[in-house]
């Protein structure tokens, strides 16, 4: 979510805050800072029908684990706060430790989270998101040795609490431009170190990933290649769910199926060929460490995350084929750009006719044998849902929200707000808000009453086109 700011931190002094035609069957955004509690029950529905995952694992926060405490100074006062390490549960097993980097958001207990690249969240346009990796990996929980640590921030000693305290204040004062400290003065030292130590890092590869996610082609050829990127040893293939009657099989370039498969593997869909037209899906699985520094992003607004550590865990990953005897035959994918403050929807034509469609009042033609990418722009925490269909029965759905900010545009104080354990106030009411009457789970009746505005975007909207005069199936 993050990378817009306004302002200056008062300590750093870094920025604070026809023939083949698809229609556009529906495009609704929703309007404004939609109140977490409230877009967490359309989050979770829209995770399920979007197709623009790009893989890696999946987890649910459990909520903060390790934590010590730490002061936001602000316009409206200090606000105390909790910082420190939180705990997600990945879905087939395994568990991370994570740090926030989205401090005015609210974090949502139970939300489920996604390994999603730095381009999907604020790190894509913040120049200090490979700052914030180096003190992933030269602080705590990655050096578990405490006086090792407290020693190089020149401190007497830390406790875990402190030193995930002081870690997390770090990181704020470089993913969130925040003015903000940690009470305890250990950890504030260590916190001090990290920041004037932190050196810039590339963003970390992805645990498991398939590129492109979809492809298309004709039948009774090989259609692809998918590529597998990967950090585990092996991964298993599993063909598609109707393999069997279908005929559709999982192959080498060579044709001999593949059962499984390692970084750098190419995998292509082998179409029987009488097949007339249709669509098949692969999945890729493996178990293995997901790299520190990945960022974790949730569809229900919860606070963005970033990985601090990670237990053997499974991770996936899938693509899909499209096929026809003739005409148009296109393959989609998406996925947020939060540096462009958009959705990229790339159309890629493997057929012998070109492919057409309107996207928000604008029309798009992909000649035969070529792809292009269509960005398109949203306004930030909008949730989008629309279909775009062509021929052969071809429909695909999108939906999500982007939310690409540390901070809200809504203005009204910014507050971190934790669904546990429950910070208080420093000063009392008068120096500043009660995060523990802005939590997530305490302000649901609050939010269940707000009206969210409904903004259809018509045929005025600007679209940005990138044309890439590639072959489709490269």
């Amino acid at each position: 979510m993050l990378a817009a700011f306004s302002g200056l931190s008062a300590s750093s002094g870094r920025p604070t805050r026809g023939r083949g035609t698809a229609r556009l069957a529906t495009m609704t955004l929703v309007s404004g800072l939609v109140a977490a509690g409230v877009l967490a029950g359309a989050g979770s529905a829209a995770a399920d029908d979007t197709p623009q995952s790009l893989g890696g694992a999946t987890a649910t926060i459990g909520g903060l684990k390790t934590y010590g405490q730490a002061v936001i100074h602000g316009d409206t006062g200090d606000q105390r706060v909790a910082a420190g390490l939180f705990e997600m549960s990945v879905e087939g097993g395994g568990t991370l430790q994570t740090y926030c980097i989205d401090i005015h958001n609210p974090t949502q207990k139970d939300a489920r989270y996604q390994e999603t690249p730095w381009s999907g969240t604020s790190l894509g346009s913040n120049k200090d998101a490979g700052k914030i990796r180096w003190i992933l990996q030269n602080s705590y929980p990655q050096v578990n040795d405490l006086a090792a640590l407290a020693q190089r921030a020149g401190v007497a000693g830390l406790t875990e609490q402190d030193a995930a305290a002081g870690t997390q204040v770090a990181i704020w004062r470089y993913s969130d431009g925040a003015d903000v400290d940690a009470i305890d003065p250990q950890a504030e030292k260590l916190a001090d170190y990290l920041d004037k130590s932190a050196r810039d890092l590339a963003e970390p590869r992805a645990s498991l990933t398939l590129d492109p996610p979809a492809v298309s082609g004709h039948p009774g050829g090989l259609i692809g290649p998918v590529t597998v990127h990967t950090n585990a040893g092996a991964v298993m293939v599993t063909p598609p769910a109707d393999a069997a009657t279908s005929g559709v099989r999982i192959t080498d370039k060579t044709g001999k199926t593949v059962t499984s498969a390692r970084d750098g593997s190419r995998l292509y869909f082998k179409v029987p060929e009488d097949a007339t037209q249709g669509s098949a899906e692969l999945t890729v699985q493996a178990s293995t460490t997901v790299p520190v520094g990945r960022a974790f992003a949730s569809e229900s607004r919860s606070q963005t995350q970033i990985l601090a550590g990670s237990s053997e865990s499974t991770v996936s990953a899938a693509a899909r084929a499209m096929w026809a005897q003739a005409g148009a035959i296109p393959a989609l994918s998406a996925h947020k750009n939060c540096a462009e403050g958009g959705l990229d929807i790339t159309a890629a034509n493997s057929g012998d006719q070109p492919f057409t469609f309107e996207l928000m009042g604008a029309e798009h033609t992909i000649p035969a044998g070529t792809s292009r990418t269509v960005t398109i722009p949203l306004q930030e925490d909008q949730a989008y849902d629309f279909t775009i269909t062509g021929p052969n029965g071809f429909t695909q759905r999108f939906t999500g929200v982007l939310d690409c900010k540390t901070q809200s545009d809504e203005g009204g104080p910014s507050t971190q707000t934790l669904s546990e354990p429950s910070p208080a106030t420093v000063g009392g009411t008068a120096g500043g808000t009660n995060l523990a009457a802005t939590g997530g789970t305490s302000a649901t009746p609050v939010i269940a009453g707000v009206a969210i505005g409904l903004v259809v975007i018509g045929g005025a909207a600007l679209v940005l086109l990138r044309k890439r005069e590639n072959p489709a199936g490269e």
